[in-house]
Order: C-alpha cells, then sequence, then structure tokens
C-alpha cells in the first residue's frame, strides 16, 4: 500500500475536506485528489463520497481511516521511543486509567515504583474506559487500567487484578439509609450519574435491564467518582460506588449505604496491553512485573 496516499487519505478523513488537507499539506487539491483516487484503485473500493461542499466516509472508508490513524500513531509512539534512548537511556512510561484505579490504587504504586526506579518518567491521564481503550489502541499511552465486566476488545489482552466491592449509596438523613430495599425502590430516586462512556454507568444500565427495572431518572450528570460522591453528601440522590471511594464518607457519616435484596456487586478491575506487541522496553515489563507483585 502506497504509505504517502493513505497519509493524505487520513489527513482529508480527519479534516472532512480535500481543500483543507491540501492547504495544511501545502500540495495542489488535484494532487491531493489524484493520490486518494490511487488509493482506491489499489485497495479496490471506493473511500470517499461527495456530500454538498465536503465529503464523508463510505463504511470502507471509516475502517481504512480507524487503521490509518493506529499506524501513524504507532509511527509517532516509535519515534518517541527512539528519542528516549538517545536521552542517557531514559526511559518513559505513558499510563492510562479510569477514575477508580487512577484515584485509590495507583498513586500508591507508582510511587512505590518510582523509588526503586528513579530514571523512569511515569506519565498517567485519568479518563473514562471509552477513551481511555481509545488512547491504548492508537499508541498514546502504554497500557491502561479499567474497571469493566464485558464488551473487551479483540485487539487488546486483559489481565485481571482484583475485584472491587461496589455499594448503593445515599444521603446520611436519607430515608433508605442503611435500609434493605429492592433494587426497583431505589431506582424511583434521583441519580448522581458518570457521564457517558462511563463503565458504571454501562453497568448500572445492564443491571437494570437484567432484572427488568426502568432505569434511574439521572437528576445529576457529573465527571468522576470524587465530584459524584460529594454531591451525595451534599445532601442530594443516589449513586452506585466503589466501596475504596465511598468509605471514608461514610466513616464521616456523610453518606449511607443502601443494601439492596439479593444483590451483592464486585466489579473486575484489568491491566490492558495491545496484543501480540513483541519487544517491549525493560521499563513496561519491569512495572507490569511489580503491579503483579503489589496484588498478590
Amino acid at each position: 500500500m502506497n504509505l504517502h496516499a493513505l497519509r493524505l487519505f487520513t489527513k482529508v478523513a480527519e479534516l472532512k475536506s480535500v481543500s483543507k488537507a491540501a492547504q495544511i499539506l501545502r500540495i495542489s487539491q488535484p494532487a491531493v485528489t489524484i493520490q486518494i483516487r490511487n488509493l482506491e484503485k489499489e485497495v479496490g473500493m471506493i473511500l470517499l463520497e461527495s456530500k454538498g461542499r465536503g465529503i464523508t466516509l463510505t463504511q470502507n472508508g471509516e475502517f481504512l481511516f480507524t487503521q490509518a490513524q493506529r499506524l501513524f500513531d504507532l509511527e509517532t509512539n516509535i519515534e518517541s521511543k527512539l528519542e528516549q534512548l538517545k536521552c542517557m537511556g531514559i526511559e518513559e512510561l505513558q499510563i492510562a486509567s479510569t477514575h477508580v484505579p487512577s484515584h485509590f490504587l495507583l498513586p500508591k504504586w507508582l510511587a512505590t515504583y518510582k523509588q526503586a526506579n528513579p530514571a523512569t518518567n511515569i506519565h498517567l491521564k485519568t479518563a473514562n474506559s471509552q477513551q481511555v481503550i481509545e488512547e491504548l489502541l492508537h499508541y498514546q499511552v502504554d497500557m491502561a487500567f479499567i474497571v469493566k465486566e464485558d464488551g473487551h476488545h479483540p485487539d487488546i489482552d486483559y489481565r485481571f487484578l482484583m475485584n472491587l466491592d461496589y455499594w448503593f449509596i445515599v444521603p446520611y438523613g436519607h430515608p433508605f439509609a442503611k435500609q434493605k430495599v429492592s433494587l426497583a425502590e431505589l431506582m424511583q430516586e434521583p441519580f448522581v450519574s458518570r457521564e457517558d462512556g462511563s463503565s458504571t454507568k454501562e453497568f448500572l444500565n445492564a443491571l437494570c435491564k437484567v432484572h427488568k427495572t426502568p432505569p434511574p431518572k439521572v437528576g445529576l450528570q457529573l465527571d468522576g467518582i470524587n465530584e459524584s460522591i460529594h454531591a451525595i453528601a451534599a445532601g442530594y440522590g443516589a449513586m452506585l460506588a466503589p466501596s475504596i471511594a465511598a468509605s471514608s464518607f461514610m466513616e464521616r457519616q456523610q453518606i449511607a449505604r443502601v443494601h439492596v435484596k439479593d444483590l451483592n456487586i464486585q466489579r473486575p478491575i484489568y491491566l490492558c496491553t495491545r496484543k501480540n506487541e513483541h519487544n517491549t522496553p525493560s521499563t513496561f515489563n519491569t512495572f507490569i512485573e511489580f503491579i503483579n507483585q503489589s496484588i498478590s
């Protein structure tokens, strides 16, 4: 495959415009068009279609665009790793994590690892599960930590680390505080919900579907675990939260647990890496070994 033509196609697909891509790449618009037409002939597929004054991707074009992005992200990743090797052997570890591991597990692990490996530069990004997986697939990070039951991506290895208890919580003075109720009863309460793409939000909706209960009405939608629990502590609504995040609020009698009949929720934490990735840096393997020792 002509990688130059593929790079041009990727820029056009990103901008949804041949003329804008040509302007940014500083080549003529007809030259871009010719390269893309040649690429379509090479792969035997129509990749772009006209739409008004712009263009749109066909289904095959969407597939190729996604794969090409990953290819060029890998190129950038290789260049970055080579620069690290030039800089006196200093290595970097790029990590993405969903909120729970990022706030309540990784800080201790990273601090301990850094003390034993001072020459390793570590960067941690926090996002929801959908964003974290995208960053891993596009070589923007070396590994990821997520809390997620299913919907595993075929290009990623999921290494189980541990289970975490999850509780339904309400304000301390709520009528359901410390009581046992049915899931249907609790779902009548206004809920503090996480953002779209959050695995906790997806899990709650799936739980309601399994128990044939309408999902709760969202009273507040907040990004992040701490923000959501603070809203409960301030006196509003109910939510599903990891016990590791809620326990300190409960000890201060700011929130209380609601016991739902016939439900004991545990959710798995996974360490995620890209499949079939060989010759990884020594830091990568050393850190994974350290994590396994930390939870054993």
